[in-house]
């Protein structure tokens, strides 16, 4: 026990050493957190809008007044007709405008349309789905067409922090340890390490211990960012949200070995992390585009990618506040692929070493 300390001990020391290497693990979660949080957002801020006074009684007319006040639409002008509005956002004047007309088919109400600016659709989509919200709220005469659970005001920071929580994780975990065994390799003290009395796989394990330990100050800093910097709710259970990243961790070990027994340099390893970690998490996982709307190829790939099950238990748990019950299948397919995962990586070790 004491020799698996000592190992421990040996790692950690490596680890603190390396000033660049702390100031990636911890700088890098702090500017991610904030370029996402601030900088890469979808919040929907000063769009430019035009309203159309094709109708404009006293009901319609406080319903321009709820969209001047809010803090997402600046109102610029108004015009008479919808060409004229549609002229406007042509001549990059405008975002979108809001046409009130009369409901022929119910008198005494009116009829909302939208013209939208769709050169980025995602966008465009989002500015309507505001004015529907901001325009028919506590109206009796324009009524609402939708309403928002757990996101009412559909703040990107709640799609983003989960995602940048599975992405930050895996890279830390599975990149870092693979690197670690492989730069023992390439200096040639792993062969010191195995002729030591101390197990192979202990040895495996201890290098393991410092980088479960930083992925655990990791995740508390981004929890802490999360909650009193980007005001991004913990609804659900701490303990389950500790209970499946621990799974989750374990997984991202898991694979640093594995990719540790396959490159045979710290650069080999660092590009297939960079390979088969970073572009599949960002692109396949669902932390930046939804899955259902990927083809059915992308959608059966992204079934292998351990960060999709984290990211969608995390939403669940963190902004849902399900219990975990709800999210017992991420728990049940993450659990599968950590333990396929460390039995094919230990299998291979062994073999190398034989």
């Amino acid at each position: 026990m004491k020799q698996f300390v000592s190992f421990v001990i040996k790692e950690a020391r490596h680890i603190l050493r390396d000033k660049r290497t702390m100031l990636i693990l911890f700088g890098m979660p702090v500017v991610l957190m904030l370029i996402f949080g601030y900088a890469v957002t979808n919040d929907v801020r000063n769009v430019r809008t035009v309203i159309v006074t094709s109708v404009m009684n006293h009901e319609t007319q406080a319903a321009v007044n709820r969209l001047a006040a809010s803090e997402y639409f600046t109102i610029t002008t108004t015009v008479a007709t919808p060409k004229e509005a549609e002229r406007l956002i042509r001549n990059q004047k405008a975002d979108m405008a809001v046409v009130f007309s009369p409901n022929t088919q119910h008198p005494g109400k009116n009829v909302l349309q939208f013209i939208v600016d769709g050169a980025d659709p995602n966008m465009a989509q989002q500015w309507t789905l505001y004015a529907q919200q901001t325009i028919t709220h506590h109206s009796s005469i324009l009524s609402s067409l939708s309403s928002l659970l757990y996101n009412p005001q559909m703040r990107s920071a709640y799609n983003f922090v989960p995602a940048i929580m599975g992405m930050l994780l895996m890279l830390v975990c599975a990149m870092m340890t693979s690197i670690s065994i492989v730069r023992e390799k390439e200096r040639g003290t792993m062969e010191v390490l195995l002729v030591s009395p101390i197990r192979p796989l202990m040895i495996i394990i201890a290098k393991a211990v410092p980088y479960l330990v930083l992925a655990f100050a990791i995740l508390i800093s981004i929890l802490l960012m999360a909650r009193f910097v980007l005001d991004v709710p913990l609804q659900g259970s701490l303990l389950w949200i500790f209970v499946i990243s621990i799974i989750y961790i374990l997984l991202a070990l898991s694979l640093g070995l594995l990719i540790s027994n396959i490159a045979s340099t710290q650069l080999m390893a660092l590009l297939i992390s960079a390979m088969v970690l970073l572009m599949p998490i960002v692109m396949l996982s669902g932390m930046l585009f939804p899955i259902e709307s990927m083809p059915m190829v992308l959608q059966w790939l992204s079934a292998i990618i351990p960060p999709r099950y984290y990211i969608e238990a995390m939403r669940k748990l963190m902004i849902m506040g399900v219990g975990i019950s709800e999210v017992a299948r991420e728990v049940t397919i993450l659990s599968a692929m950590t333990l396929f995962l460390l039995a094919v990586s230990l299998k291979m070790f062994k073999t190398r070493l034989e």
